[in-house]
């Protein structure tokens, strides 16, 4: 029975999505994410009798002015809810606002794990649900030397030390470890093209992100590298950074994530279309756009369980709503309010999609602090060449 709030105001609710800025490409795709999923929800009668209304700035991929746009929303337009950040840097400078108004924090990307919040819901890749199956499937059937590459800041430095220590602990071993600014120079990216290129047995591990990712794709290839033989490995290349591509960049390159547009699944079909008719095209969508999708119905199935809109009581009752995303059935974990994700591993094809190599037969449970046994971990069962969805 849906519990009816007194008040029929719209019900306000922050986004920080970028739409210029380095990281603006990938973050539009999420931005319409949220505008989709709040037009579902509205059409099925809102929550508690009232609309959501999006409120949101342009951060421009700048962490302080992500801080500076979730203060705003939270002390003066009455936001309790905020949906996104993309990178590390934009949720570490969001949350002390969010704890310091008792609002909620659902950030949807991919992370570095090691990080528990009251008032967050992860519903991105913790570690074991991205890098674990990403290194198991590159040292089986590539190779087991690596050099690391990403930009500089806490989550390619994170994700490198776990990359570190797994290829360590089974027998590989990487020879370089490289970081470059958000906004490089071009000849610091291609020093380290030039760098991986004078080791034709190394293997890449990329954790750019942005506008870096572009030229370092392209420059790869222009210096002869096969990507179907050395292919660079990323839990951050999606189909949003490939849709900016030149294809010949992108094919025989490998990304891990729990949601490529290419599972055939009716939830997927359904979401692919419904974004294309929303908003003209789905080439960008990609495993934070569905991450964005999933959480803002996930947020609406506990607001109407626990029929009130105060966050302790919605974060409380989102455990107990399970969601059959896009990606498969999906939850929250109670014990780490991050999200229960179907790891995969996509080769992108020459016409731009990821052809699933691997996928996870079961949702996994978030292990963010990395606790799992090793023997465990080593032990996690593949369906090669795909897996039918439930």
């Amino acid at each position: 029975m849906m519990i009816r709030s007194q008040s029929s105001d719209p019900i306000a609710i922050g986004t920080l999505f970028s739409e210029t800025g380095g990281t603006a490409r990938v973050e539009s795709s999420l931005k319409r994410a949220a505008i989709l999923a709040v037009e579902q929800i509205n059409a099925e009668g809102g929550l508690l009798g009232r609309d959501l209304q999006i409120l949101g700035c342009d951060p421009q991929s700048v962490p302080r002015l992500y801080k500076l746009g979730a203060a705003e929303m939270l002390a003066e337009q009455g936001v309790r809810y905020i949906f996104g950040c993309y990178t590390s840097a934009c949720r570490k400078a969001v949350l002390p606002e969010v704890e310091r108004h008792g609002g909620l924090l659902f950030f949807p990307t991919f992370y570095e794990g090691f990080e528990f919040s009251q008032n967050c819901i992860y519903s991105g890749c913790a570690p074991n649900q991205n890098i674990t199956l990403m290194l198991q499937h590159m040292l089986k059937s590539h190779g087991r030397r690596f050099y690391l590459v990403g930009s500089n800041y806490v989550f390619p430095y994170e994700t490198n030390r776990i990359v570190r220590d797994y290829v360590s602990m089974n027998g590989g071993a990487v020879v370089e470890e490289r970081y470059v600014p958000m906004a490089p120079a071009n000849e610091q990216i291609e020093r380290i093209l030039d760098e991986i290129a004078a080791h034709p047995d190394v293997l890449v591990i990329s954790t750019l992100v942005g506008d870096n990712i572009l030229p370092f794709y392209r420059g790869y290839r222009r210096r002869g590298i096969d990507p179907w033989q050395r292919p660079i490995a990323s839990p951050v290349t999606s189909e949003a950074e490939i849709a900016g591509m030149d294809l010949l960049d992108a094919a025989g390159h490998i990304s891990s994530a729990p949601y490529f547009q290419s599972i055939a699944s009716p939830q997927n079909r359904a979401f692919l279309a419904a974004y294309a008719q929303r908003f003209g095209s789905s080439l960008d969508v990609c495993s934070t756009t569905e991450a964005v999708y999933l959480q803002m119905h996930l947020f609406a199935a506990a607001v109407r369980r626990c029929g009130s809109l105060e966050p302790e009581a919605v974060r409380r009752a989102l455990p107990d709503q399970p969601f059959l995303a896009p990606q498969g059935l999906v939850g929250i974990d109670r014990a780490t309010q991050h999200t229960r994700l179907w790891p995969r591993i996509g080769r992108v094809t020459p016409e731009g999609q990821f052809r699933i190599l691997a996928a996870a037969p079961a949702a996994v449970a978030p292990d963010p602090y990395m606790i799992t046994p090793e023997d465990e971990m080593r032990s996690l069962s593949v369906a090669q060449g795909g897996i039918a969805m439930p």
